[in-house]
């Protein structure tokens, strides 16, 4: 007699484009990332790095400030700023703090459990997605150069990280002037500023 073995039907994983598989190669081996495979492979916050993420309006005018930044992401309408592991926790606090609590600004944080789509790597081919762009790109060892809270970072001088709080009150700021500007261009009232 012959025995007939029924096995369980079978489902196809998802194929992951080359690219993809590149980006993430690139963002673990390079960068030591978390990252989850895609399609789009996406970088896992909270661990080395959080995002601060504000309208793209608003984060070109933050990038034309004299404020230091880590690297930048721009994705779709949104700029994604990385700042220092532990960042998105304090944006709240710092809000507060600054004297923003209350205002709708369309700043938002992304720490632990978040997640951010993967730009091409810096120096590859541009994203055939067209998703997400580094405006400034990542660097080995980035992480030591993260905006993060004052006393922080390691060294003083020019090797100090650049300052969370400086970040966010510029953020804030050009948060609610964007918004204010779009609302007068519906509106038609012009607006004057400081």
């Amino acid at each position: 007699m012959a025995s007939s073995t029924v096995g369980a039907p079978t489902v196809p994983l998802p194929r992951v484009p080359a690219e993809e598989a590149a980006y993430a190669s690139w963002y673990r081996r390079v960068l030591g990332w978390a990252v989850m495979d895609g399609p789009p492979a996406q970088l896992v916050t909270g661990s080395r790095f959080d995002v601060l993420e504000l309208p793209c309006d608003a984060g070109a005018a933050l990038l034309r400030r004299p404020v230091a930044t880590g690297p930048v992401a721009l994705t779709g309408r949104r700029m994604r700023f990385l700042v220092a592991a532990g960042g998105a926790e304090e944006l709240a606090g710092l809000l507060d703090w600054l004297e923003w609590g209350g205002v709708e600004l369309d700043l938002l944080a992304l720490g632990a459990g978040g997640r951010i789509t993967a730009p091409a790597p810096p120096g590859g081919a541009p994203d055939p997605r067209g998703a997400a762009v580094w405006l400034r790109p990542p660097e080995q060892g980035c992480e030591a150069v993260l905006p993060a809270l004052p006393g922080l970072g390691e060294g003083t001088g020019p090797a100090r990280r650049p300052d969370l709080v400086r970040l966010v009150a510029a953020a804030a700021t050009e948060c609610h002037r964007a918004r204010l500007r779009r609302r007068t261009t519906r509106s038609g009232q012009p607006l004057a500023f400081s």
